[in-house]
């Protein structure tokens, strides 16, 4: 049997966006508690090189979000490992119910930051080699290879936007594309098509990836003859990026919201979802743009947002 407590506030996900909810509702004097099933820090943790992030310049993923939790934990959140099995509001009392195996939170208003995963690529030594040659992240990674070869996969609007992107650092870009044509739309491939850094492999897949610290070779597989090659680089000299879509954490909620066609939970400038009480922040919300910088933004609105609609504004 559960035990049951009283919050003004539950924030689910301890990624940037909610650490920066839980430094923002601390400073309300909100009775909250922060929500993490797996790592404190979320998906970041994994990330070798953070240079991107104003003001704490050549870091990391963990020491970033570390920071960040002690920072939230001094004002006086409370930062919870704990998975999430339902959310639901009763529409009598216009109280939510936050469920874990371990307790169940009665809370005044929630906020949804959970993230989003990026959609693996599915070859061999993905998960071995993720943050030390394998990324998932143009904006975040680009710059680490600057004059060196990489690999993108995928072939939509994102895959080939990245690889425009990509081409601005590295020598040369090499779009690995599993069918026998871009997805992505007319004007994005135009200037694929145009890019000379920028070269396109039909019906080719990328099948394992392999190296000792960093990447040495990649093995790609050409999907009409089923034939596999292998190409060898120096170590780290070439990195493969991963565009092939990404999962929003929003399955909790998706049937109570608005959400995109993608998953994605639709709010406005105010993180606020279609269901009052219900606050969004970070990867899991519909947004143009998923870094560590506009989380954090998200987190600190959507905790100002709920102060507000509880009725104990934030005194900036």
């Amino acid at each position: 049997m559960s035990q049951k407590q009283q919050k003004d506030l539950v924030i689910v996900g301890a990624g940037p966006a909610g650490l920066s909810a839980a430094i923002y509702s601390a400073r309300a004097l909100l009775d909250a508690v922060t929500l993490e099933q797996e790592a404190v820090g979320g998906q970041i943790i994994l990330t070798s090189e953070v240079d991107n992030y104003p003001g704490v310049p050549h870091t990391d993923g963990f020491t970033l979000t570390d920071t960040m939790q002690r920072q939230a934990e001094e004002l006086g959140a409370s930062v919870v490992m704990g998975k999430v099995e339902s959310i639901s509001k009763d529409e009598r009392t216009g109280r939510f119910a936050v469920v874990t195996s371990d307790v169940s939170y009665e809370s005044r208003a929630v906020i949804i930051a959970g993230g989003a995963t990026p959609r693996p690529g599915g070859f061999e030594g993905e998960d071995e080699f993720r943050g030390h040659g394998v990324s998932y992240c143009a904006t975040c990674d680009g710059m680490f290879y600057r004059g060196k070869q990489v690999f993108v996969i995928g072939g939509g609007n994102s895959a080939a936007e990245e690889a425009l992107f990509l081409a601005k650092f590295a020598d040369h870009v090499t779009m690995v594309v599993r069918k026998d044509h871009l997805r992505a739309q007319a004007a994005v491939q135009r200037q694929v098509e145009q890019n000379e850094r920028v070269s396109v492999r039909f019906n080719t897949s990328i099948v394992k990836v392999d190296g000792d610290k960093l990447l040495k070779s990649v093995s790609l597989r050409d999907n009409l003859t089923g034939d596999v090659h292998v190409e060898e680089f120096d170590e780290g000299s070439f990195g493969v990026f991963v565009f092939v879509g990404r999962i929003p954490a929003s399955e909790l909620v998706s049937q109570s919201v608005d959400v995109d066609e993608r998953g994605y939970i639709v709010t406005n400038e105010r993180m606020e979802t279609s269901l009052p009480g219900l606050f969004a922040a970070g990867d899991v919300r519909q947004t143009p743009l998923r870094q560590i910088i506009t989380a954090a933004s998200d987190g600190a609105v959507a905790a100002t947002s709920v102060a507000s609609y509880l009725g104990q504004p934030i005194d900036c």
